[in-house]
């Protein structure tokens, strides 16, 4: 098992390095849990599948090999050490969780309807995610922040390619606050960011 997730590792290790044209220069480090060490050493919320802290930290309980999902959370969690490492730890978390989710696979389609709904109904919540501490939203607020950070990953990729988030994660590792840097980028603030994402979710899948 052990040597399987060290394969899996260095499988996306060099797939990660290549899309985002960047080499983390220190070690990243893993540990594996049962459910119950992983629950009682992090002491995360019951929504966190794996935890990265400087290591990426993962249960694996009941496993006897790398799963497709293990080896997408993997993946996932090897992305945040590499923002990380990149940005010398000043990346907001809906960069880091909007990235690690389109590195690991995922898309905006099955959200699209209910983050374009929610933007008609309750817009005052609509941009909640670029702020506060994810770790302690409910389940339910988490989800939708998850799904917004992704449509605004997402958004930004489809616009200007990796070459945009890649400028925008070197100008955080200068200092730049996330706004200031995605603006300097994009020429959007968070409320254009957030305007463009729902055009685009229209266009992309609302159909």
């Amino acid at each position: 098992m052990t040597r399987d997730v060290l394969r899996t590792l260095e499988h996306h290790f060099e797939s990660i390095e290549s899309e985002l044209s960047y080499s983390p220069p220190d070690s990243i480090g893993v540990i594996l849990y049962t459910q119950q060490t992983f629950a009682d050493i992090t002491q995360a919320p019951a929504w966190v599948g794996a935890l990265n802290d400087g290591r990426i930290r993962i249960p694996v309980q009941g496993l006897s090999s790398v799963t497709p999902e293990l080896s997408r959370v993997l993946r996932h969690e090897l992305t945040h050490s590499f923002i990380q490492q990149k940005t010398r730890g000043k990346a907001p978390t809906w960069i880091q969780e909007g990235l690690a989710q389109w590195m690991e696979g995922k898309r905006s389609g099955a959200n699209a309807a209910m983050l374009i709904r929610m933007a008609a109904s309750a817009p005052e919540q609509v941009m909640a995610h670029f702020e506060g501490d994810w770790m302690k939203m409910p389940n339910d607020v988490v989800g939708v922040a998850y799904a917004w950070a992704l449509a605004n990953t997402e958004y930004i990729l489809r616009a200007g390619g990796m070459t945009d988030l890649d400028r925008i994660l070197d100008r955080l590792a200068t200092g730049e606050t996330p706004e200031a840097a995605t603006k300097a980028v994009t020429r959007s603030d968070f409320a254009s960011l957030t305007s463009d994402t729902l055009d685009y979710l229209r266009k992309t899948y609302d159909n």
